[in-house]
């Protein structure tokens, strides 16, 4: 059994990426889905939120308002790692879980995480995997599937590590700049050099 870290920049097609992984056999563990559940469902992940940025981050029925917290977020680096620092104590550890409800019955596992190194959940990986795909593309796609203007783009894009950060510090690399069909591609020649590796057949 192996655990693989997959991470990459905003719209840069992480969760196509999983899907193909899952395609292949691999069971996924989505660290946003896991995030989102735990700021939906945990009143004391909420509580804390509140209580350092202010009640206005929740809606008048008690729910987050994902909007004013995204907009503090991206326009204030101190909030953004207070945030993250809150919620890696909860998601981390439902990440562990996750692999150990899952490592018995699958020989690979993906945690698909776009904090992975930031958060320090490579060092629970056997090997990393990051996505790539060129700026321009990068700011299309983002523009294009969030509704964002030009300057919203931009400060989402700068509040993460630069991709060719994420690609220095990661294993493998794989290229997302073409179709779907050339990112499977892609991720099945990277699943056969994986699974070879580690002697899985």
């Amino acid at each position: 059994m192996m655990i693989i870290g997959l991470t990459g920049g905003i719209a840069t097609g992480k969760s196509e990426t999983a899907k193909c992984f899952e395609s292949l056999g691999a069971c996924s563990i989505d660290a946003d889905k896991i995030s989102r559940e735990v700021t939906e469902n945990c009143k004391l992940v909420l509580s804390r939120l509140a209580n350092d940025l202010g009640q206005g981050i929740l809606c008048a029925d008690g729910t987050l308002n994902r909007e004013k917290l995204a907009s503090m977020i991206f326009s204030d680096k101190k909030i953004k790692s207070k945030v993250e620092k809150i919620l890696h104590s909860y998601i981390i550890p439902r990440i562990n879980e996750a692999i150990s409800q899952h490592k018995i019955s699958n020989d690979m596992i993906l945690v698909n995480a776009p904090l992975l190194f930031e958060a320090g959940l490579d060092k629970i990986c056997d090997k990393t995997v990051a996505i790539w795909i060129p700026h321009d593309v990068q700011v299309n796609r983002l523009a294009i599937r969030d509704k964002l203007d030009t300057y919203q783009v931009k400060i989402r894009i700068d509040s993460q590590m630069p991709i060719k950060k994420k690609i220095e510090l990661a294993d493998f690399v794989v290229d997302n700049s073409g179709s779907k069909i050339d990112l499977k591609r892609n991720v099945n020649n990277l699943h056969k050099l994986l699974t070879f590796s580690m002697g899985i057949r």
